[in-house]
C-alpha cells in the first residue's frame, strides 16, 4: 500500500492530538491511486462508502423489526447514521480524524444479511462446513471485492487505516487481547494473508470510537423501539440503574409530560449520559496508560476508548434486558425463525439451482466446486434487501411465510 499526498491544499482540521491518525501518513491504498488535491484519504473513503451500493441497500434491511411491522422503527440505514453521529462527537472531543471516525462508523454493518441475525444465523449454518459466514468479514469482502463501481479495481480500494477499523473495530482478533471467541472468519485471514492488517494488534482510536458508538445507539434504540412496539413499558425501565434512574428525572422534572414525549426524553439523556462517560473515561485511559502516539494506540495493553467500569456493568445490564424482553420477545422470535427459514431455503435452492440467481451471479456457477459455490451464494443472499429476499422467495416457492 502507498500514498502520496503531495501538492495536496488546505485538507484537514489541524490540530489533531498525538495518538490520532494523521491522513499525510497513511498507509495508502492497494491500488495506487493520484491523491485529491481537495479531499484526504479518509474523506474520499468516507464519500465512496455513502456512494456505494452496499450503503444504498442498508435501507431495506432489519435492525430489529422487520419493515413491515411500521415505518418508525430502525433500519440498518438509520442505525448507521445514529452510529455515525455519535462517532464524530467522539473523533470531535479527543481530537481524532473524524473523517475516518465517520467512515468506520458508515462501513460497519455494510456485511449484514436481510432480516438481521436471523439471516446471519442461517447463513452460517449453511456455510459451517467452509468456515462459516461472519457478517464482519462479509463486509470486508464487499469493500475489497464485491462492490464492482471503478475501472480500475473491484470493491472500494479504501486506505489502510478505513480496513483496520473495520476488522478490528471490536479489538484485536488474535493474541492475548482478543475478544473474539469462535477462530477468525478465513475471509479475514485470507485478506490478511494478502494485505496485513496487524490482527493481532488494536486498531487506531478512531475505529474505537465507532465500536463504542455502535454499542451506544443500539442500547438506546432498541429500548425505544421495544417501547414503540409495545413489548415494553416505560416503568419497566426502572428495573435498569442507567434508564431507571433517568426515568425517575425525567418524572420529576416533567410532572404529566405525555408519553411519547417522556420516551424521547428519556433516550436522549441516555445517550448523553453514555456519550460523556465514555469521553472522561477514555481521556483517564489514555494518561494513564501514557499514550502518546497511534504506535502506543495499536500495542495498548486494552480497549482505550471504553465506558468506566460502573457503566460497563449498567450497559450489560441494559443488553441482558434487551435481549429478555426484546430480541427474545415470542412474537420477535416467530418473525425471525420464520426470516431465517427463508434465507435458508434461498441458500439451499441457489446452491442447487444457480441458474436461479440473478445475472451477473450465475454466470459459471455451474462449475465452481462446492465451497466456492456456497461462497457465492452467501455472498449474494448477504447483499439482498429484506424486499428482495421475499420477493425472491415468493417467486421460487409455493408458499412464503409471513414476516407481520
Amino acid at each position: 500500500m502507498a500514498g502520496d499526498v503531495s501538492g495536496q491544499i488546505g485538507l484537514g482540521r489541524e490540530p489533531l492530538a498525538r495518538f490520532a491518525c494523521d491522513h499525510r501518513l497513511s498507509r495508502g491504498r492497494l491500488c495506487p491511486e493520484p491523491e485529491s488535491r481537495t479531499r484526504t484519504a479518509f474523506q474520499r473513503d468516507r464519500d465512496r462508502i455513502v456512494h456505494s451500493t452496499a450503503f444504498r441497500r442498508l435501507k431495506h434491511k432489519t435492525q430489529v423489526f422487520v419493515a413491515y411491522e411500521g415505518d418508525h422503527y430502525r433500519t440498518r440505514l438509520t442505525h448507521t447514521i445514529e452510529v455515525s453521529q455519535i462517532a464524530r462527537a467522539f473523533a470531535r472531543a479527543l481530537r481524532l480524524d473524524e473523517d475516518l471516525t465517520e467512515a468506520i462508523a458508515l462501513v460497519h454493518d455494510f456485511g449484514h444479511t436481510p432480516f438481521g441475525h436471523a439471516g446471519e444465523r442461517a447463513l452460517h449454518a449453511r456455510m459451517a462446513p467452509f468456515g462459516g459466514f461472519d457478517h464482519n468479514a462479509q463486509a470486508l469482502r464487499i469493500v475489497t471485492a464485491l462492490e464492482r463501481r471503478y475501472a480500475q479495481f473491484d470493491g472500494l480500494n479504501l486506505a489502510y487505516e478505513t480496513l483496520e477499523g473495520l476488522v478490528k473495530h471490536n479489538g484485536p482478533l488474535t493474541g492475548v487481547h482478543a475478544t473474539q471467541g469462535e477462530p477468525v472468519p478465513r475471509p479475514i485471514v485470507d485478506f490478511d494473508a494478502a494485505c496485513p492488517l496487524d490482527l493481532d494488534r488494536f486498531a487506531s482510536l478512531e475505529a474505537q470510537a465507532a465500536a463504542i458508538s455502535d454499542d451506544i445507539a443500539y442500547n438506546t434504540h432498541d429500548l425505544d423501539d421495544g417501547l414503540r412496539a409495545g413489548l415494553i413499558g416505560i416503568e419497566d425501565l426502572n428495573e435498569l440503574d442507567l434508564a431507571g434512574s433517568i426515568v425517575r428525572e425525567v418524572r420529576a422534572a416533567y410532572p404529566g409530560l405525555d408519553e411519547v414525549r417522556t420516551a424521547h426524553e428519556i433516550m436522549r439523556r441516555h445517550i448523553t449520559r453514555m456519550v460523556e462517560d465514555v469521553i472522561s473515561s477514555s481521556l483517564a485511559r489514555i494518561e494513564e496508560d501514557g499514550i502518546d502516539s497511534l504506535e502506543d494506540v495499536r500495542r495498548a495493553s486494552r480497549t482505550l476508548i471504553d465506558f468506566s467500569p460502573e457503566m460497563r456493568e449498567a450497559v450489560s445490564r441494559t443488553r441482558r434486558f434487551l435481549f429478555d424482553r426484546v430480541y427474545r420477545a415470542p412474537g420477535v422470535m416467530h418473525v425471525m425463525g420464520r426470516a431465517q427459514a427463508i434465507v435458508g431455503d434461498l441458500f439451499d435452492l441457489y446452491c442447487a439451482s444457480p441458474s436461479e440467481m440473478a445475472a451477473g451471479w450465475r454466470e459459471g456457477a455451474e462449475g465452481l466446486d462446492d465451497e466456492k459455490r456456497a461462497r457465492r451464494v452467501a455472498d449474494y443472499l448477504a447483499g439482498m434487501t429484506d424486499s428482495y429476499a421475499l420477493a425472491e422467495h415468493r417467486r421460487l416457492f409455493d408458499a412464503t411465510p409471513d414476516l407481520r
